[in-house]
């Protein structure tokens, strides 16, 4: 049953590239300059993936940007991207800003002025951090394309090297960040069938999540693990005609955290998507990294069951799961963090607005905080960020509501940080939406990024602020709702701070502003580079 016809794969790759079209933008003109050497440096990169580091601490070490200096950083370039929402987190070297633009491909661009070194031509949605890996001596870049699957590239030239998909599932969806170890490529698996279900003459759902492991030479699998071990079975039917399928769901969203000493990946899963329900779903694992083997689970949410079928509980669509969930997910990468006193931490933050600690050995809890009201695109939605030597995390809040679902309670959207040890609030920003339309609803639901003795924040009302990381005083802002003049001459307008967050090295701040995904929020095509003033570049 779980391993439907090779059929129901195409219907499904073909449903979410019909979706990609619709939300891509035409082709747009590159940067080119000349005398720009082709080739890429690697003598110094700013992140092992996603979190920056392999525990998704979210932390910069390598940077000059600080509380007293940050009112020099000024917008140094900008580069017109292809897409209203982009979603990708670019990779950073000594001389080369490495970015995903969807529906173009992999740009290789000049660190200093946004000149176009390479291009790989890749017309799918690039829907993952850009990687670092070797294979030898050879350099190269990896990403996720959301529904074809994990890609390698050389990262001197743009060549592919290889591609992969994953097969053990008929539906499967990239969504989540890869992490890359220096022989292994660990890849979050989620389905397609969350949006899949939406039709009502879709028979919903046999597939699970899991965690896949590929060969960094080859890109060949070595194993995967399903979220769920127990294949789906015939529970029902609507029409006479469609059946429905169950336990199914627990996809795995975010970027593993990893503890390399041990060998073991933590992730985070989401809802069910039809019923019976599982214990392994809005949970958090721990893994064997060498061989999948499941090592602990704790769940937080309990019976969650939800697709896109219930986007309006009005319709009473015959494929919404019935008692229907609340979908506060797990989407954001765990972080595996280090208090004062030594203690290791494994932290998660959910859309049910809860912040939670475990032990990383057995996933006891060790804290829960609740922080606001949360929602199916509330609580925390994209990624933590944390200061281990000041001892605490900082928890972003989008508590966001989408017309046709009530979220109960008062909506508290801002930035908080919590003490790593304790749980315990330590301070907390928030401020109005700049207006009320709901495109530009305040809230935080991108990942966020913290170093030295800042936080840097997006927000969805369009503002990328940061903040004293001790305190939470608001030190500098830039609104981003604007139009650019750019790099490479394409028409850019700046939109809703989201997804992937920003990012830093050295004296940079480079960030996309633009996200119209997820509850029709503003748009826009803007990669934003800032520099300090005095900097050397």
């Amino acid at each position: 049953m779980k391993y439907r016809s090779i059929v129901m794969q195409r219907i499904a790759q073909c449903f979410a590239y019909t979706l990609i079209i619709a939300c891509t933008g035409p082709l747009q003109a590159s940067a080119t300059c000349k005398d720009v050497d082709s080739a890429p440096q690697f003598n110094k990169s700013y992140a092992q993936g996603w979190g920056i580091d392999h525990r998704n601490t979210r932390y910069q070490p390598k940077s000059s940007i600080t509380a007293a200096n940050v009112d020099q950083l000024k917008l140094k370039w900008v580069y017109g991207l292809a897409d209203t929402t982009p979603r990708s987190y670019p990779l950073i070297t000594d001389d080369t800003i490495f970015v995903g633009d969807a529906g173009r491909g992999i740009v290789a661009l000049e660190r200093s002025t946004g000149c176009e070194r390479w291009l790989h031509e890749h017309t799918g949605y690039i829907s993952s951090a850009l990687l670092q890996g070797k294979i030898g001596e050879r350099h190269i870049v990896l990403f996720n394309d959301r529904t074809v699957g994990l890609h390698a590239l050389d990262a001197s030239t743009g060549e592919l090297l290889w591609k992969t998909n994953f097969t053990d599932e008929p539906a499967p969806w990239y969504s989540g960040t890869p992490l890359v170890t220096a022989n292994i490529v660990y890849l979050p698996i989620a389905s397609l069938e969350v949006v899949l279900a939406a039709n009502p003459l879709y028979g919903c759902c046999t597939t699970s999540g899991g965690m896949a492991a590929f060969d960094i030479k080859t890109g060949k699998q070595l194993w995967y693990t399903p979220t769920i071990e127990a294949e789906a079975q015939v529970t029902g039917s609507h029409w006479g005609f469609v059946q429905h399928h169950g336990p199914s769901g627990a996809p795995v969203w975010g970027a593993p955290s990893y503890d390399a000493k041990r060998n073991v990946l933590f992730f985070g899963t989401g809802q069910n998507y039809t019923h019976p329900t599982t214990d392994t779903s809005d949970a958090i694992f721990a893994m064997d990294g060498a061989t999948g083997k499941v090592l602990w689970v704790q769940q937080y949410t309990a019976n969650d069951a939800y697709t896109a079928a219930c986007n309006n509980e009005a319709w009473n669509h015959p494929n919404c799961a019935k008692p229907t969930g609340p979908d506060v997910d797990f989407g954001a990468p765990t972080m595996l963090l280090r208090t004062n006193n030594g203690r290791e931490l494994v932290v998660a933050g959910q859309k049910s607005a809860d912040a939670h600690a475990m032990d990383p050995t057995t996933g006891e809890r060790v804290w829960t905080t609740k922080l606001g009201r949360g929602g199916i695109i509330g609580g925390v939605h994209w990624g933590l960020a944390a200061n281990e030597a000041l001892g605490l995390v900082y928890v972003p809040i989008s508590d966001k509501e989408i017309v046709g679902f009530p979220a109960p309670g008062k909506p508290t959207p801002g930035l908080y940080a919590l003490d790593i040890e304790t749980g315990v609030k330590r301070w907390e920003f928030g401020r109005d939406s700049r207006c009320e339309e709901e495109e530009c609803t305040y809230g935080l639901s991108g990942a966020i990024i913290a170093s030295n003795d800042i936080v840097v924040a997006g927000s969805m009302d369009g503002y990328l602020e940061i903040f004293q990381a001790e305190t939470g005083e608001r030190l500098w802002s830039h609104d981003a709702w604007r139009a650019y003049d750019t790099v490479n001459d394409v028409p850019t307008n700046g939109g809703a701070f989201d997804a992937h967050g920003p990012m830093i090295a050295d004296d940079l701040l480079v960030v996309t502003a633009g996200y119209g995904y997820v509850g029709r929020q503003r748009g826009g095509n803007a990669l934003l580079v800032f520099q300090l003033e005095n900097g050397n570049e």
